[in-house]
């Protein structure tokens, strides 16, 4: 016969296994159920390996990376390029796309074009020469990728904001088109969410960043510390159907970004889930 004592300890252990059976988890991220993804250009982690970038996207529960040849050079073998879907695989996490690559020659096109066929992505973001833009195309049309062509603001002569990209590729094949910086189309004196509207049809990434002002001394920080206005980004990406990826490419701390990274992300995904209708 169990003395009371027993009985008493054996009802509370089994209370406390019913607490942890029934104890909730956390929700889905706000973008499950969206027509876009949220993931992370390579860019933001340019001073960090590979591995340090996997672990900050697992932590921040992120699954897609636009891959930057730092982590995965162009001249890599199979053997290097399998080794590193697996390294990805292992963190839940997808290499949606290579980039930016600059071209500055037909030489440069080839080489990034059979890089993305070898790595297994069919978007390359890319910032050619404008007199290649046909070489481009042949590509393209070659391969049946989609080009998008990242715009970079006031720093460059060529591609500066989403108006720019819309006339060098409108008269091309609908798989040309651009990469939407909403930061340096915002620092070129535009305004990203009636660009989103008007190019929706051509534009295959994004890049979310935020920014101080609409003039090239502007800088990026924190997503929601600068001047875009991120509910009506949001709602605009839902209205036009956008189906590709909102890439944050945190530019700011480069040394140490991890907290202005979560901070971003945390914010965005904010807006995500108070915007919902």
């Amino acid at each position: 016969m169990k003395s009371p004592l027993i009985t008493l300890l054996l009802a509370f252990s089994l209370m406390v296994c019913k607490a942890q059976e029934t104890k909730p988890g956390p929700q889905l991220p706000p973008e499950t159920g969206e027509t876009f993804k949220v993931g992370v250009a390579g860019y933001t982690f340019v001073k960090f390996d590979l591995d340090k970038t996997l672990e900050t996207l697992k932590a921040l529960d992120v699954h897609y990376l636009c891959i930057k040849d730092f982590h995965l050079p162009m001249n890599s073998t199979d053997a290097e390029i399998a080794a590193f879907h697996e390294k990805l695989k292992a963190h839940e996490v997808s290499g949606y796309a290579v980039g930016p690559i600059y071209m500055r020659s037909t030489e440069e096109v080839d080489k990034a074009f059979t890089y993305a066929k070898r790595v297994g992505v069919k978007l390359i973001v890319g910032v050619p020469n404008v007199e290649l833009l046909p070489y481009v195309e042949k590509k393209v049309k070659e391969y049946d990728f989609k080009f998008a062509i990242h715009l970079h603001g006031p720093d460059i002569n060529i591609y500066q904001d989403a108006d720019e990209v819309w006339n060098h590729t409108k008269n091309l094949d609908p798989r040309m088109g651009m990469c939407l910086d909403i930061g340096h189309d915002t620092r070129n004196g535009k305004d990203p969410v009636a660009d989103m509207e008007k190019y929706h049809t051509r534009v295959f990434d994004m890049h979310i960043k935020d920014v101080t002002g609409p003039t090239k001394s502007g800088y990026s920080l924190e997503v929601g510390r600068g001047i875009i206005d991120f509910p009506e980004m949001v709602k605009m990406i839902r209205k036009v159907g956008y189906t590709g990826v909102c890439s944050l490419e945190h530019e700011r701390n480069m040394d140490n970004p991890f907290m202005g990274i979560a901070e971003s992300l945390g914010y965005f995904r904010g807006v995500i889930e108070t915007t919902k209708e």
